[in-house]
Formats: C-alpha cells, structure tokens, sequence
C-alpha cells in the first residue's frame, strides 16, 4: 500500500472528489494544517488517516505526513488537497520510483485552461524553475507540487523548510545527492470551487512563497 500524503488546509469542498479518485493500493494520509471548514470531517467519512500539525506552514504539514508513511511500501507521494490534480495519475510517478528507475519523479503541470494556473504563478514558477536547471542541472520546469519518492531517502535528506520553500530544497537536496530526477506532465485544473489557494490565488500568496524558496536557494 502505498502512502499518499494530502497536506490540507481547509479542503473541504476538494477532498470527496479527490478521495473518491484515489487509485487502488494508494492510500491517503490527510496531515491536516489547521482546517476549520470541516476538511476533518469529510476525511473521516471517508476513513482517511489524520495527521493533525500544529506547527503552521506547507513544509510542516508534508514533513508530517511523510514520517507518519508507512515505510513497508517504501514510496511515498505528496500532491495537494485542493482538486486541481487527479489521484487517478499517481502510478505515473510512483511506478518509476517502484521500479528502482527514478528516485524522484516530479509532476510537471499542465493547466487545462487559463484559470488552472494563473500567469503571475506560473511566471514565479518558470523563474525558480530555470534558476535549478542552471544551478543544478536537473530537468525540472516545474516545482513538483505532486511527486513520488523512497520514504526512507526523502527522510534521509533532512530537508529543514517547514514553509512554502519545502518543494525547492527538495529538488536542491536531491541534486546534492545524486538523485535521479524526471519530470512526468500531470493535468493541471482549476482548484475546486468554495476552497482558496494560499499560493496562486492571490498575488500576495505568491510572492510570498517565492520569498520562502528565495530564502531556500540563498543559503
């Protein structure tokens, strides 16, 4: 069974749909952020696995949620909670990472219409995303808001951003390791209706959390 874990923050409205598309021998872990809009609630309908953070922020809910994976299956996903990717596409990256192949398989995110992936997000994006193919070498467009990796090896790396800079030092501890890095194209929708981004929703969000990952690379 392998673990898929769900950092949440008020998803209530995302989560049937997305727990309804959840693939066979995936199982989600919910590491709950904070909600306040009944996102708890929905998950245990659904007998999902809570996780509850108290430490506030992106990096603290995925951390949690990765130490709180089973590590008998040995991989481990992470993809968002708020409906804008299909569960129904995990294998797409978990299999590699199964098959000894990747030891990183990162979603590259392809919007299905304008509205999925605003154009101030999607430039931050493409910034920090050719700043780690220039720095690094790794073939990354992307800062993989949904990937597959070995539990143990994530763990391993020790990774410190417990805010929205999380997903950089993973790529840029990945690179240190010698991780073998792909990018698979993921569809990318529209969040669902009645929940709200932290990141690409607002301008304010997202420089906000190309502050973070600036931090990240300038250590």
């Amino acid at each position: 069974m392998t673990d898929v874990v769900l950092p949440c923050l008020n998803e209530a409205a995302a989560l049937p749909w997305l727990l309804a598309r959840m693939p066979a021998g995936y199982r989600p872990i919910l590491a709950d952020n904070g909600s306040t809009d009944g996102s708890l609630d929905v998950a245990r309908r659904h007998g999902v696995r809570i996780v509850t953070v108290a430490q506030r922020g992106y990096g603290a809910a995925v951390h949690a949620g990765v130490l709180a994976a089973d590590p008998a299956d040995g991989v481990v996903c992470v993809m968002d909670a708020d409906g804008s990717f299909d569960p129904a596409q995990l294998p797409l990256l978990a299999d590699p990472v199964r098959a000894g192949v990747l030891d990183l398989a990162c979603g590259r995110r392809r919007p299905v219409n304008a509205r999925a992936w605003p154009p101030h997000a999607r430039l931050g994006n493409a910034v920090l995303a050719r700043r780690i193919r220039r720095g690094t070498g790794l073939p990354v467009h992307d800062i993989a808001p949904m990937r597959a990796a070995r539990r143990d090896a994530l763990i391993a790396l020790d990774l410190r951003d417990r805010r929205f800079g999380y997903p950089l030092e993973l790529l840029l501890g990945a690179a240190r390791a010698g991780w073998r890095v792909a990018e698979t194209d993921i569809t990318y929708r529209p969040r669902a209706a009645g929940t709200r981004s932290k990141v690409t929703g607002t301008v304010r969000g997202t420089l906000r959390a190309v502050h973070d990952m600036r931090a990240v690379l300038s250590r």
